[in-house]
């Protein structure tokens, strides 16, 4: 099957077309981990982008239910240098004594993919001239009109996809059938309920928060305040998602109505929320940070992290008041914010997934951080006699 991909700077690169033979279009982005695609593919925080996998053999331990973010691709189209296509793994699955392919698995979902291309030029382009638009077809198509197509596809920043992969309603999270491999062995009495407000939520931060023992109720991106409130959570959890946090002003409102309500810990999309939130702004990276080897220091510590990163966008320190707004955390490839923290209220953020275990454990730490805020924010509450909501 033939393909093609186009920017919107005029660039094309031909090849071999696999998954489902179709048209989409995205932003173009790359991601360097070395392994993961499953978890990649499946991680709502790429809505609306094709993304690049630097690392030139993709596919060689198939697919399984296990290593899910979501509870289906959320990628627009998938671009590499080699497909396998023959997986194999102990935890692949299979139809009858067929393994299923990355290839297969696409299909099914009706995404389309691209290989056989020099990723090596296409990560090139887009880190010297910044991230692009574009349109990958697979199958039969016209080369002109797909180039003259490309330069008229939508910034990311024109449409809201946090509405597309958010929840569609109030409701508590639970380890599916799939998910019982990460169930822990003794799982921690239930002490805390966390609330959860979902703008593209991977799977793995929710597992986490339940495993250090939290009862966990996942809220839609367009919930209010008072919403979260009425359940009345012990801590507020704002997680990843796709797109420009500058045009989600409702969710700016509901952080800002709960700030100094509820401890609050943002991760990626929710750092950026937060850090409008508290009077910052936000501005699109030139290429954005995406993969599993993203050093970051921590300030108070100087201790480095070795970090998972999914972004496009950060927070500008410049915007930030500092007498009330602490940079907790530093991305050491560009010195760009990494982590922050308010000086009087309990809410914090980073802008990277600790739960993503690159480390593998460099950051779990923040979760114990958020857990001892929300058992100090109950103390308070109970010493002052402080009403529920």
């Amino acid at each position: 099957m033939r393909a093609v991909l186009a920017l919107e700077d005029g660039n094309y690169f031909e090849g071999e077309g696999f998954g489902a033979e179709t048209r989409r279009e995205g932003e173009v982005c790359f991601n360097t981990s070395m392994t993961g695609y499953q978890e990649i593919l499946t991680d709502p925080s790429y809505a609306g982008q094709i993304v690049t996998l630097t690392y030139p053999e993709i596919g060689n331990y198939g697919v399984n239910a296990e290593d899910v973010e979501s509870a289906r691709i959320q990628v627009f189209g998938l671009v590499v240098k080699n497909l396998c296509p023959y997986p194999s793994n102990f935890r692949t699955e299979a139809e009858g004594t067929h393994p299923v392919t990355v290839s297969d698995y696409l299909l099914r979902q009706g995404i389309p993919g691209i290989q056989g291309i020099d990723t090596r030029r296409l990560v090139r382009i887009l880190r010297e001239t910044g991230a692009k638009n574009g349109v990958l077809v697979t199958g039969n198509y016209d080369l002109e009109e797909v180039l003259k197509s490309a330069r008229k596809v939508h910034s990311i920043s024109e449409t809201d996809y946090v509405s597309k992969v958010t929840t569609s309603e109030k409701s508590p999270w639970t380890l599916g059938e799939s998910e019982l491999a990460f169930r822990p062995p003794a799982e921690k009495p239930k002490r805390w309920t966390l609330a959860a407000i979902d703008y593209g939520a991977k799977h793995n931060i929710l597992r986490k928060l339940r495993s250090l023992g939290a009862t966990v109720v996942r809220f839609p991106a367009t919930a209010t305040a008072e919403e979260v409130l009425a359940v009345n959570p012990d801590g507020v959890l704002l997680s990843n998602g796709p797109g420009d946090p500058a045009q989600l002003g409702y969710a700016v409102k509901t952080v800002k109505d709960l700030l100094g309500k509820r401890p609050i810990f943002g991760i990626c999309l929710g750092h950026q929320l937060l850090g409008q939130a508290l009077g910052g702004k936000t501005f699109k990276l030139k290429f954005g940070h995406r993969g599993a080897n993203h050093p970051v220091q921590d300030l108070r510590s100087a201790k480095v992290e070795i970090t998972s990163q999914n972004h496009g966008f950060a927070v500008d320190p410049d915007s930030l008041n500092p007498s009330e707004v602490e940079v907790t955390h530093l991305n050491l490839n560009d010195n760009t914010v990494a982590g922050l923290r308010h000086r009087r209220l309990p809410a914090f953020s980073v802008q990277y997934h600790p739960e993503a275990s690159p480390g593998p454990k460099d950051s779990h730490y923040l979760f114990e951080e958020f857990l001892h805020s929300v058992e100090e924010f109950a103390r308070s509450r109970q010493t002052q006699g402080t009403p529920a909501a």
